[in-house]
């Protein structure tokens, strides 16, 4: 291998290190700040299975996507509708979980935003359907064996 090739491979930049990760305190802060917007498919698998109470979970896809199959006991109320009538019968003393679709999907995050503008307390189950559907295959496995 000549000199310049040499060279040129050990002049790689990296990616990962190019910008300095934050100081402890401060990553702390921002993944717990994350936690308190986002919640995932196994910790609402969890609190479902349980029949823990203090939470609503809302599909914020259409009426003809949430009826092909919905997170058990979930509320459809897509997210074009959520205005201060359609958000009348939801407990304000609850926290809201909406999802939709999964990654390449925002339904669950415009939803979100509308019912955090109407004063509700909301968190969104990342992955949507997608990770409720795997997370639901994984339980169904185990409980198998």
């Amino acid at each position: 291998m000549s000199d310049r090739n040499n060279q040129s491979l050990n002049q790689i930049t990296p990616k990962v290190l190019a910008i300095s990760p934050a100081d402890p305190d401060v990553a702390y802060n921002h993944f717990l700040s994350r936690l308190s917007f986002e919640t995932d498919p196994s910790d609402v698998y969890h609190d479902i299975t349980n029949k823990v109470s203090g939470i609503v979970v809302v599909d914020a896809r259409t009426p003809e996507t949430y009826a092909r199959g919905h997170v058990p006991g979930a509320i459809n109320l897509p997210h074009r509708t959520i205005d201060s009538s359609t958000t009348a019968s939801l407990p304000r003393d609850e926290v809201i979980v909406t999802y939709c679709d999964g990654v390449f999907c925002n339904a669950s995050t415009r939803a979100a935003a509308k019912l955090a503008a109407l004063g509700f307390k909301v968190k969104e189950m990342l992955d949507g359907m997608e990770g409720w559907e795997k997370k639901a295959m994984r339980s169904k496995r185990r409980s198998c064996r």
